[in-house]
């Protein structure tokens, strides 16, 4: 039994996920299959870029696979969000690359902008990876233009941001390649898996056998007869779906939509709730045009507060809450490779942030109860 009275997130999971599973268990083929392929093909139909998706075991093998597929090496630098979680540090300094961070482009908007992005370039600079915190889109048409007239890839980390847009293009259009996470908590939830978007035909054929040992034939080819044996055209990894987890993505693709509106409309409710307060909700203003996936709910904290006080207290009502994301330099991991000074504002954000629960299925009166308990917290 669960000790929150209004936890961080629910699954939004159904009678229809539980016969999508069982569906696959008793056809007898659970690995990559039709289903995946399936799920694939309407993702891109999501995004209006069919053809261009390869479902993944996560979106860290995602972002791994872009890595390879861009020829990102060792001595590159690849820029990236200083608020972001670990994986797309990580996925750089696997592949022998150095990342670099950039800042965020304000206390309203956390995410990186053209103008951060360029000031940590340099000559050894191969990518960029930009990621849209929250569901809240990057303004994206100047961080295109910058990758553009200074011959860089651009990586989107879309985690948070499935079915969000900019000018009316998807997020996950814009980059080289798009990295997409399904996790337990994401917009569009199968417990663990991710999409990796190519822009063009050649990186689509490339990511398609880095996610599959670099074989020209699967192993439903040769179950249903369409092959004998395989060639290896480049070593590759295993980063493939499994047809249990497409076949929930498929229902949950189809609850996308609706449920990334019930979160707009509760992320409204709370803005409504704390306006006048002393905590402060980023990304009042959006870029033009900007449709958000609501992913999660940040808050920043007043300045001198005591944050896990304030999560101690807000336990003690049985309300769980998080933090979107501790600062690379505070890993032990990463520990003398990063400075604060170095991206001062997402510092000050990393220090303050909070997150708030926020899922599909959650009520008017339990937005009021988690904001009443943050309120009398900070009292």
């Amino acid at each position: 039994m669960s000790i929150w009275k209004v936890q961080l997130f629910e699954t939004n999971f159904g009678e229809e996920e539980c016969a999508a599973a069982e569906a696959v268990v008793r056809s007898g083929w659970v690995t990559m299959g039709e289903r995946v392929a399936e799920f694939e093909r309407n993702f891109g139909k999501l995004l209006g870029a069919e053809g261009t998706c390869v479902a993944t075991a996560n979106c860290t093998a995602s972002l791994h696979m872009a890595m390879l597929a861009l020829g990102v090496d060792r001595g590159d630098e690849v820029v990236i969000p200083a608020l972001t979680f670990v994986a797309d540090a990580n996925v750089v300094r696997m592949v022998g690359a150095q990342p670099v961070l950039a800042d965020c482009a304000s206390l309203d908007d956390w995410n990186v902008c053209a103008e951060s992005i360029e000031r940590r370039l340099s000559p050894r600079t191969k990518a960029v990876m930009v990621l849209h915190f929250a569901g809240f889109p990057c303004d994206m048409d100047p961080i295109v233009a910058l990758c553009r007239k200074r011959g860089l890839a651009l990586v989107e980390d879309v985690a948070h941001a499935p079915g969000a847009s900019v000018g009316g293009r998807a997020c996950g259009t814009f980059g080289d390649v798009s990295c997409f996470s399904f996790f337990s908590n994401k917009n569009l939830s199968v417990g663990e898996g991710g999409m990796v978007v190519a822009r063009d035909r050649a990186l689509y054929e490339r990511l398609r056998g880095l996610r599959s040992h670099g074989m020209t034939t699967l192993t439903l080819d040769r179950h249903q007869g369409r092959a004998v044996t395989y060639d290896v055209l480049a070593p590759g990894l295993n980063y493939r779906m499994d047809e249990i987890r497409a076949a929930i993505g498929l229902v949950q693709l189809a609850k996308l939509e609706s449920g990334n509106e019930r979160r707009g409309d509760l992320t409204a409710r709370y803005r409504a709730r704390l306006a006048g307060s002393p905590v402060r909700m980023p990304f009042a203003a959006q870029p033009s045009g900007a449709v958000s996936a609501y992913h999660i709910l940040p808050v920043l904290l007043p300045e001198g507060c005591d944050r896990l006080a304030v999560i101690e207290a807000l336990k003690t009502r049985g309300v769980q809450a998080s933090i979107h994301y501790p600062p690379f330099w505070s890993f032990s991991g990463y520990r003398g490779s990063f400075r604060a000074e170095d991206t001062p504002v997402a510092a000050r954000i990393s220090e303050r942030e909070l997150t708030l629960p926020l899922y599909p299925t959650m009520s008017d009166e339990q937005v009021d109860y988690v904001t009443d308990a943050l309120l009398e917290a900070l009292a």
